[in-house]
């Protein structure tokens, strides 16, 4: 048994393989890359490897693929609150236009588990204080510069940036579920994957730096998530990994 046989072996349901039974030659060769080449490139642990790709299916909108691995995420020890909170975090990035299927998928899912829902409230904020915090989880993430950052831009436009400390960092990164340092993981594969937000992207991986997510640490990342993403996207966001690391 090869290396990426041996590591399909350990995911609980067929539908991990995609493709197998209509297009065996295909799935062949891309599980052998996927679940060999890649996974074997790095030691980046299985359930780290798991939230990066699930948040990275949600950035390019890969619904069959983000539902085949689903229950698989959760034999890598991916638990069903970690699981609601990539899911909820994701609107920030690429609003519920673009979530609300994700969310449908999961609690399906859960459902044919038996998992009881509604799961276990994770929120830490109040409307009264949800300002305050999401400042501060701007400041711990960016820097002292973030403090007032709020209140700036003209009178048309400032209330976005008020809406940026308030719901981005207020409502989702102040949440329990999963730490600080994940959360910046997966707005960095979120913004990467969808492409096209590269001073976004390039903000976020200061950001992860700045957490403690290293250059190192960043390129593995990005390495699991390839195969989900393809080379143009991946490309892109290693020229910013770059430019953001070696300056």
């Amino acid at each position: 048994m090869d290396n990426g046989e041996k590591y399909q072996d350990k995911l609980l349901n067929d539908k991990a393989i995609l493709f197998g039974e209509t297009d065996p030659d295909f799935a062949k060769f891309f599980a052998d890359f996927a679940f060999d080449d890649v996974v074997n490139q790095n030691d980046l642990d299985d359930k780290t490897r798991m939230i990066a790709i699930l948040a990275t299916l949600i950035g390019c909108q890969g619904r069959k693929a983000f539902e085949s691995i689903l229950t698989d995420s959760l034999k890598m020890n991916v638990t069903p609150v970690e699981i609601k909170e990539i899911i909820y975090q994701a609107v920030a990035y690429l609003g519920i236009g673009r979530v609300a299927d994700f969310l449908e998928i999961a609690n399906d899912c859960f459902k044919s588990l038996n998992i009881n829902l509604p799961l276990e409230a994770q929120s830490t904020t109040t409307r009264q204080t949800r300002l305050e915090k999401g400042i501060q989880a701007q400041v711990d993430i960016f820097g002292e510069n973030m403090k007032d950052f709020w209140k700036s831009g003209d009178s048309e436009t400032r209330h976005i940036n008020r809406w940026l400390a308030e719901n981005c960092f207020g409502d989702y990164y102040t949440r329990k579920g999963l730490d600080l340092k994940q959360r910046e993981m997966i707005t960095f594969c979120f913004i990467l994957a969808q492409g096209g937000c590269e001073n976004q992207l390039t903000a976020h991986i200061q950001g992860n730096l700045n957490v403690g997510n290293d250059k190192e640490f960043l390129l593995k990342v990005l390495t699991q998530c390839l195969p989900y993403i393809g080379y143009p996207r991946s490309l892109n966001a290693l020229a910013c990994i770059k430019k953001v690391c070696d300056k």
